[in-house]
């Protein structure tokens, strides 16, 4: 073994022992024993080094300086809080000589907290305070204290939220800072949150404050190997943007969530390299039966009548797709948004990932393949555009983050119609290629899939109707109602997206030495390097060139009918009204999105690892033991839900999908979709 690779895999004295309590501990970590507890070979060591240098042009970690800076301004935050304290317990008539001991700590959560956090990323706080300081004092007194520092800008305090938040830069760091008393005199500054008794008698906002902390901390608890833990998961993270599956807000994963999923990867591989525990994650998470629930250890029973998840209790909690649950008091559901649609993809992106992480770790590919984005833009020949504009680019950060936030409401009012098998939509916010004059806007897309249907009119006016009601309602109940804000809802196909995307979002494959864009047909020069002002493309997967191979081959075949059939269709002059004579409204055919939405299990492979179990029967918790059964739970959801069954999945879905009549927007004409 190399002298680097020994560094590398390097342990404090005291390995021996310690590698000898986790053989020993390992079966008791989560909800069932380990599925191999064989410790890393010379190859997995060497995958692990290729991991971690394949991660380093993406700026997943930061520099000694950079790391130095962020403590420096924790360090200020804290000392800012602890004098913020000190003067409120003065006014609230404490004595002076008192007023210096009652403490006050900030304490970190969230990326930074694990170990995870890249270059450039927020930090996730939360300030606690004793018992007879508030929320008013901190969204008052201490804003006002904010305003002062001269290291602060960009300060905004949204009380209002259903977690209570003040976000700033600090010193060039992004704070988002939460709150929460507790019913103490004194904050010590070696508190730990971790005891569930400080939760009694805290009012819910202060329980979901203080709930980032206990799970983060409960979470590095948890794994047997925190530094291998801690590559897993930037790997995994990094992946998931990359992929277009990283965003808690529209019913993807957010950042706990990833981390648990790979936490119990890590529980059911104590002993495994990084390497291993990246390629075992997509082996586990593949085969996994959805929507039995992950958990990382055996739920707290601890009676402070606070909700927690429990489907034997809860009846909507059954309906939850894709449970992922916290492992601190109160255990909640960390992926509730998840919908139909983004579980599909999200099982489709873990299929694809097991296959690319088969053939890297047989050296096969280099880690560089997992990490290449797909193209979005040419799966699908339907799309949805969402575009939200506002007159400035203040008003349009705040408007943005509002329509953000419920364009999950629209994706499940899509799934709801019997014609639609798809809605995927794609994370990502583009400008568009021809901005209007003194107006800010920002675009989402989402890409549809129909069933084969002949002669059908697919009217979604409704839909979207509700959907910018549901945005407009919010922005009063928040007051948040600005002149120049508006929401377009706009239906594109895939030849038409060169209106609202640069070319080099469309590039699709290359032929010979030359780049062919599927929206507009032009050649550009292929030395390898594009054109100033383009983004280098990823390499294609095979599946990828075989999916474009069989796309090019529809295009050229219905390239006269394509374009015959917009000039019959120009009757419909409202560019909502939409003609389609192709037999399918994707790229993908209905028979292609239900061999790939599921596979079955037996088609993936476990590991030829010889100490690997069954990882199916491993998996998922053990129902066998009566304690944490969860009976009830169903197997699959239901493909035919009722309407009041599917508001179970979303407090604010009713506003959505009330079939009452509601009256015609005039800034939204008839989105129609017509299938011959």
């Amino acid at each position: 073994m190399s002298t680097k690779m020994s560094a590398f895999w390097s342990t404090p004295p005291g390995q021996n022992a310690q590698s000898q309590q986790i053989l020993n501990q390992a079966r008791n970590l989560g909800m069932t024993s380990a599925i191999s507890m064989a410790m890393p070979k010379p190859l997995d060591l060497q995958k692990t080094l290729e991991l971690n240098e394949a991660l380093i042009p993406h700026g997943v970690s930061e520099t000694d300086e950079e790391l130095n800076h962020r403590m420096e301004v924790l360090r200020k935050v804290n000392e800012l809080a602890k004098e913020w304290i000190k003067e409120v317990s003065i006014q609230k008539n404490m004595p002076a000589s008192a007023a210096d001991h009652v403490g006050g700590k900030i304490y970190t959560f969230g990326s930074y907290r694990l170990g995870v956090h890249n270059k450039g990323a927020d930090i996730d706080a939360l300030c606690v305070a004793p018992r007879h300081v508030d929320r008013a004092d901190y969204f008052t007194s201490f804003v006002d204290l904010l305003k002062k520092q001269p290291e602060v800008t960009e300060l905004r305090a949204v009380e209002e939220a259903f977690v209570p938040v003040i976000k700033m830069n600090f010193d060039g760091i992004e704070l988002d800072m939460l709150f929460a008393r507790l019913a103490l005199k004194e904050i010590p500054d070696n508190m730990d949150l971790k005891d569930d008794m400080l939760l009694k008698n805290l009012d819910p906002k202060c329980v979901r404050s203080l709930n980032g902390c206990r799970v983060t901390d409960e979470i590095l608890r948890l794994v047997p190997n925190i530094d291998n833990f801690r590559l897993a998961l930037r790997a995994i993270k990094l992946w998931a943007k990359k992929h277009g599956i990283y965003s808690n807000v529209l019913g993807y994963l957010g950042g706990v969530s990833w981390a648990m999923l790979v936490a119990r990867t890590c529980q059911l591989y104590p002993n495994a390299a990084a390497a291993t525990l990246v390629q075992k994650f997509f082996l586990v998470f593949s085969k996994w039966e959805w929507p039995q629930p992950v958990l990382l250890k055996p739920p707290d029973n601890v009676n402070l009548n606070y909700p927690v998840w429990d489907p034997r209790v809860n009846v909507s909690d059954r309906y939850h797709l894709m449970p992922i649950i916290t492992p601190a008091y109160p255990q909640q559901n960390s992926t509730f948004n998840v919908s139909c649609s983004t579980r599909a993809v999200m099982q489709e992106e873990f299929r694809q990932g097991f296959n690319m992480t088969e053939e890297i770790m047989t050296g096969k590919a280099t880690w560089d393949k997992l990490f290449e984005p797909p193209n979005f833009f040419v799966k699908y020949k339907h799309f949805i555009v969402l575009i939200a504009s506002s007159s400035s680019v203040e008003d349009q950060l705040e408007w943005v983050g509002l329509v953000e936030s419920k364009i999950r409401h629209l994706i499940l009012a899509l799934e709801r119609n019997d014609h639609i098998t798809l809605a995927h939509i794609n994370p990502e916010q583009y400008d568009p290629v021809q901005p209007e004059p003194d107006t800010i806007s920002t675009m989402w897309f989402i890409g549809l899939v129909f069933k084969k249907t002949e002669s059908l009119n697919i009217d979604l006016t409704q839909d979207i109707q509700a959907f910018t009601a549901q945005v407009h309602r919010q922005a009063a109940t928040a007051k948040t109602v600005k002149d120049g804000r508006r929401i377009d809802a706009k239906h594109v196909r895939r030849k038409q997206l060169s209106s609202y995307l640069p070319p080099n979002f469309l590039r699709t494959k290359r032929l010979g030495g030359m780049s062919l864009s599927t929206s507009t047909g032009s050649l550009s020069n292929g030395s390898g390097t594009p054109p100033a002002g383009t983004f280098a493309q990823p390499r294609k997967r095979p599946s990828d060139a075989a999916l474009d191979a069989v796309m090019m081959k529809k295009v050229r075949t219905r390239e006269t009918a394509d374009g015959t059939r917009n000039l019959e269709g120009d009757e419909c002059r409202s560019p909502f009204v939409i003609n389609s004579n192709d037999d399918s409204c994707s790229s993908l055919s209905v028979d292609d999105v239900q061999n790939s939405f599921p596979v079955p299990v037996e088609e993936v492979q476990p590991s030829e690892d010889a100490n690997d179990k069954d990882v199916e029967s491993l998996v998922a918790p053990n129902t066998d033991d009566e304690t944490f059964a969860l009976p009830g739970v169903p197997v699959k959801r239901p493909t035919n839900l009722t309407l009041r069954r599917m508001r179970l999945c979303s407090d604010e879905l009713p506003d959505v999908t009330t079939p009452s009549p509601r009256e015609p927007h005039p800034n939204h004409p008839t989105i129609r979709f017509t299938l011959k």
